[in-house]
């Protein structure tokens, strides 16, 4: 098994069955004793949800639009015809 340059790494498929961590599961490192442990970490779902909506209030009303662009407008823009 090999780090990458990001350093991702891939937990074998029956290691996650075993551990119970499906997609999206939260993960801890800590390095212990000279040995890297990953951990599952429980997620509060109750917790989990005021984090969302704290970062959503966080941005709210921080985007502008300009009611005058068109759709096509803002395809021109994208794809560089300005």
């Amino acid at each position: 098994m090999r780090v990458t340059s990001k350093g991702q790494i891939t937990i074998p498929q029956d290691i996650r069955r075993l551990a119970g961590m499906p997609p999206g599961s939260e993960v801890e490192f800590q390095f212990r004793d000279g040995e890297v442990v990953l951990e599952k970490v429980e997620v509060d779902p109750v917790q989990q949800r005021q984090r969302i909506e704290a970062t959503i209030r966080s941005v709210a009303g921080s985007a502008t639009a300009d009611p005058a662009l068109r759709t096509d407008d803002i395809l021109r823009m994208t794809r560089g015809e300005d």
